[in-house]
């Protein structure tokens, strides 16, 4: 709205300019008779360059306009001792020859939303005068002292700031006001305009944690460190580990209250730098960190950890081109941070959706044809057994057809608790599915106090409950062995039977593994599916690489001869 508002200003100023300096000229050759007065015009026009061919810039553009008053003022007392010498004018209508230029600057400072700008152009045109009439001469002395000088001088100062006023009543009048769209129609056009984005943009560019990590990749081609990582705020109050990197896992500090560079660094959104470790485990030797902000308008959305062995790595100098990285940096993850939290909330309703819709329409009608069958068995006559026995087989049918249906709603509902943590809904899924098909089940869970992302905990989840109702469903088994590792931001679930093995020859097989592979290349993930010895199938979802560990299954196997 401003740039097109600009653009109207633009033609308007140059026209003004244009025609008051041929005005003036010529006004002044008439008043002084001496061609030597024009070298003001001369200056006023070099003054007015800016505003014909960098009208927009944030420098040129107003050191333009003050130097055009200050031209104005000085000139006005030149030309006021010359038209005075000369016995043509007076010195107050010698002086009003020049100063009607000093409304071109005002006026287009006003109408390009500067009030600031414009009394400081007031203030300065002051002093041109004061300065102008003290350095020339007429015939009674500096034109300070003449009285039609001053009173003109203070004429033009007075309308100078009468054109401010105007011109900025006039700028309300000639933009257009915006309209102040309904909440619903400014959600329409910002969810357009965010499928219009996704369409455009690679998969990547929407990740928080692939542009975290290429953050990182840009950080280290600045200055070297030892640990790296990027965190960001999560819904519980708490930090959550994007991307790391290191030779070793760090159990970076993710609490703003603690007494920390990083809730410094969050709190005053300045990059802080210390002496010691931003890690909760204390080290020994010499460490230095720095802790950038990351800040997209006035919300921190994130924080840089750089750290290094080694004392004062982060002198103001590499904080300078640290910073210079993050700050566009800050942008593109937020961006992506809001694109993760508006398809979560989607999803998330959606499934809250068909879970009513499910429980509301099929299941409802299902529980009556249950009690259709049931009246129909309580009234066959005697001696109907053959009938008797395929009712009792339909009834069974029916009742599985529903326990399964309940299920899939229990699945529909199951979210990450923002308290509970990953581990926690994938062993309350795991128990009620298990004890529903009699499966006994074992868990080994490694859990840090630090969170992935909430949209990577639900991903997550998601394959966990496909894979452990893939082997409650049709692998046969006895057991069910859960292993959950989340170390953010490496996190790995697995999910183990004794059944008769994985068959993707099913109708729903491939389907199935279809969608648990998308859904790990979602969260840069990796999928892995192998058959366990001497029976079953192993299902292991990774993200990321551990650190200084070996993987779950290689610390946690399920005894073979269960």
């Amino acid at each position: 709205m401003l740039s097109s508002f600009s653009g109207r200003v633009q033609p308007l100023a140059i026209a003004a300019r244009v025609v008051m300096l041929a005005l003036v000229a010529a006004l002044t050759l008439i008043a002084t008779e001496d061609p030597a007065q024009l070298r003001w015009i001369a200056l006023l026009a070099v003054a007015a360059l800016p505003a014909f061919f960098a009208p927009d810039h944030r420098v040129l553009a107003p050191l333009g306009r003050f130097a055009e008053v200050a031209v104005t003022g000085l000139a006005a007392g030149s030309v006021a001792a010359a038209s005075n010498a000369s016995g043509t004018l007076d010195a107050g209508f010698g002086a009003e020859v020049v100063l009607p230029y000093l409304a071109v600057p005002l006026l287009t400072a006003a109408l390009r939303r500067r009030p600031t700008e414009g009394a400081a152009l007031l203030g300065v045109a002051a002093v041109a005068l004061v300065v102008g009439g003290s350095i020339t001469n007429g015939d009674d002395g500096p034109m300070i002292t003449e009285p039609g000088f001053l009173a003109a001088g203070g004429q033009w100062l007075v309308l100078g700031a009468i054109i401010t006023f105007a011109a900025d009543t006039m700028r309300q009048f000639m933009q257009p006001a915006e309209q102040t769209p309904q909440p619903y129609a400014e959600a329409t056009r910002l969810l357009t305009q965010l499928r219009s984005v996704a369409r455009s943009l690679p998969g990547a560019t929407l990740d928080p944690g692939g542009i975290s990590e290429h953050l990182l990749e840009e950080l280290r081609l600045v200055t070297p460190s030892d640990r790296a990582a990027v965190l960001s705020a999560s819904g519980g109050g708490r930090l959550v580990v994007l991307a790391q990197t290191g030779v070793e896992r760090v159990d970076w500090e993710t609490t703003l209250d603690a007494d920390s560079a990083i809730a410094d660094a969050w709190a005053t959104q300045q990059p802080q730098t210390a002496s010691r470790s931003q890690a909760r485990s204390t080290r020994r030797g010499d460490t230095s960190s720095l802790v950038v902000p990351l800040v997209a308008g006035v919300r921190t959305i994130g924080l840089v950890i750089l750290e290094s062995d080694v004392a004062n790595a982060y002198p103001q100098s590499v904080v300078s081109e640290v910073t210079w990285v993050t700050e566009p940096a800050a942008l593109r993850l937020e961006a992506a941070l809001l694109f993760d939290d508006v398809r979560s909330l989607a999803t998330n309703e959606e499934r809250q959706r068909l879970a009513r819709e499910i429980h509301d329409g099929v299941a409802q009608e299902l529980v009556m044809v249950g009690y259709g069958i049931d009246n129909a068995q309580a009234t066959l006559p005697e001696g109907a057994e053959e009938t008797a026995e395929e009712l009792r087989t339909l009834r069974a049918e029916v009742t599985r057809v529903i326990t399964e249906l309940r299920l899939s709603l229990f699945e529909l509902r199951s979210e990450v608790d923002r308290n509970g943590g990953l581990a926690a809904a994938i062993a309350e899924y795991a128990r009620t599915l298990g004890t529903s098909a009699g499966l006994r089940v074992h868990f080994t869970f490694d859990e840090s106090t630090a969170r992935l992302p909430a949209a990577t905990e639900a991903e997550l989840l998601r394959i966990a409950q496909e894979a452990i109702t893939n082997a409650r469903k049709h692998a046969g088994a006895s057991n069910l062995w859960v292993t959950c590792t989340v170390d953010p931001p490496y996190a790995e679930i697995e999910v183990s039977d004794d059944g008769k093995g994985f068959a993707d020859d099913r109708p729903d097989g491939r389907y199935g593994l279809t969608i648990m592979r998308e859904r790990a290349e979602r969260i840069r993930g990796r999928l892995k599916i192998t058959p366990r010895h001497p029976s079953g199938t192993t299902v292991a979802v990774v993200l990321g690489s551990p650190a200084r560990r070996d993987s779950v299954r290689d610390s946690v196997s399920a005894p073979e001869g269960e």
